[in-house]
C-alpha cells in the first residue's frame, strides 16, 4: 500500500519547509509514504525548497491556474505514481499533519472512500464571526446538495482512495472542496469526516483579500453549486417564486371580472400573465439545465474511465 501526500503550492517558499518538516514518512497501514508538490506557477523558490527537502515528486504548471486545477493535477500525478491513497494538505501548514493517520484510518478500514478533516471552527480564534457563519452555511448547503453528513465541507485536509480519485472532476477554478463532496454524494461514494487539529496561521489567506471578497466568492460558489448540481430544483423554486404573485394577480383580476369590475383591473391581468409566463420560462430553463447537468456528469464519468484505462495500461507496461 502506498500513500502519497500532495501539496498544491503557489509561492510557498517561506512556509513550505515547516509544512514538509511536519509530514510523516511512515503511516500505519502503508508500506510506503511519498510526498508530491504541485507548483502552480510559483515565482519564488518553492520548487528549490521542495527539492532540498527531499520531495519525491514535483509537478510544475507553466503558469498559475488556480487551486482547483492544481488539486486535480496532483491527484492524476499521484495515481500515475502508484498511490493507493492520496492525502491533500495545504502548503501554509494550516493543518496539523499528526492527523494524517486518523484521516486515512476509515479508508484502510473500508468504511469510506473519502475522508474530510473537520476543523474546530467554533474555537478557531483567527476566524471572524462572519467567516465562521459562512463556513457553517457552506457546509449546510453542501450537506443538503450532496446528501452527506460532512461537518466541515470547506476543509482541504482530506484523504481519497485511488478508485474515487480517478472519478472526481472539478468544474470550479476557485475551489475544489465543496464540489468534490457533492460529486461524491451524487455518485454514492462513501464519505465521512474525522476531527483534526490546525496550526497557528503562518500567513493571510490567498483565496480572498478581505471579508467582503470572501462573502462574495463564497456566495457565488454556493449559488453556482446549487445551479450546477441541482438545476431543476433551483429553477423550480425560482419559477414558483415568480409564478405565485402572478397567480395571485391573475385570480384578483378574475374575481373583479366576475363581479363586473374587470375593466378597471386590467393591470392585474397583464402583471399576472407576465409573471406566469416568466415562471414558465424559468421552469423550462431548469429542465434544460438538468439535461446539461446529466451530460456533464456523463462527461466526468467518461474521463474517469479513460484515466483508469490509462493507469491500467501503464501498469501492464511496467
Amino acid at each position: 500500500m502506498k500513500l502519497i501526500i500532495q501539496i498544491p503550492c503557489f509561492n510557498e517558499e517561506k512556509t513550505l519547509p515547516e509544512t514538509l518538516a511536519d509530514l510523516p514518512r511512515e503511516v500505519p497501514g502503508f508500506d510506503t509514504v511519498e510526498w508530491l508538490i504541485i507548483d502552480d506557477g510559483s515565482t519564488d523558490r518553492t520548487v528549490e525548497v521542495a527539492r532540498e527537502a527531499g520531495v519525491d515528486h514535483i509537478i510544475q504548471q507553466p503558469h498559475n491556474q488556480g487551486l482547483a486545477t492544481a488539486f486535480l493535477t496532483g491527484m492524476e500525478a499521484a495515481l500515475h505514481a502508484g498511490a493507493d491513497v492520496i492525502v491533500n494538505t495545504d502548503g501554509d501548514n494550516q493543518y496539523n499533519a499528526a492527523g494524517i493517520p486518523a484521516l486515512c484510518a476509515p479508508i484502510l478500514e473500508k468504511r469510506a472512500q473519502i475522508v474530510v478533516g473537520a476543523r474546530p471552527i467554533a474555537s478557531i480564534e483567527h476566524f471572524s464571526p462572519v467567516k465562521r457563519a459562512l463556513q457553517h452555511l457552506g457546509s449546510w448547503v453542501v450537506r443538503k446538495a450532496s446528501g452527506t453528513d460532512i461537518d466541515d465541507a470547506p476543509s482541504g485536509f482530506r484523504a481519497i482512495h485511488r478508485d474515487t480519485a480517478s472519478k472526481l472532476y472539478v468544474f470550479d477554478r476557485y475551489t475544489y472542496t465543496l464540489e468534490t463532496i457533492i460529486q461524491a454524494g451524487r455518485m454514492g461514494i462513501p464519505i465521512v469526516s474525522v476531527p483534526i487539529e490546525i496550526n497557528d496561521p503562518t500567513r493571510e489567506s490567498r483565496l480572498f483579500r478581505s471579508i467582503p471578497q470572501y462573502v462574495f466568492r463564497s456566495a457565488k460558489t454556493i449559488l453556482r453549486i446549487a445551479v450546477l448540481y441541482k438545476p431543476l430544483r433551483f429553477f423550480s423554486y425560482l419559477s414558483a417564486l415568480v409564478m405565485l404573485p402572478g397567480l395571485i394577480a391573475f385570480l384578483r383580476f378574475l374575481y373583479f371580472y366576475a363581479i363586473g369590475e374587470g375593466d378597471g383591473n386590467v393591470q392585474s391581468l397583464i402583471i399576472g400573465s407576465t409573471l406566469i409566463g416568466a415562471g414558465t420560462l424559468f421552469f423550462v430553463a431548469g429542465l434544460l439545465a438538468d439535461l446539461v447537468a446529466a451530460n456533464r456528469m456523463l462527461s466526468a464519468d467518461i474521463r474517469g474511465r479513460l484515466l483508469r484505462a490509462e493507469l491500467k495500461n501503464a501498469a501492464l507496461e511496467k
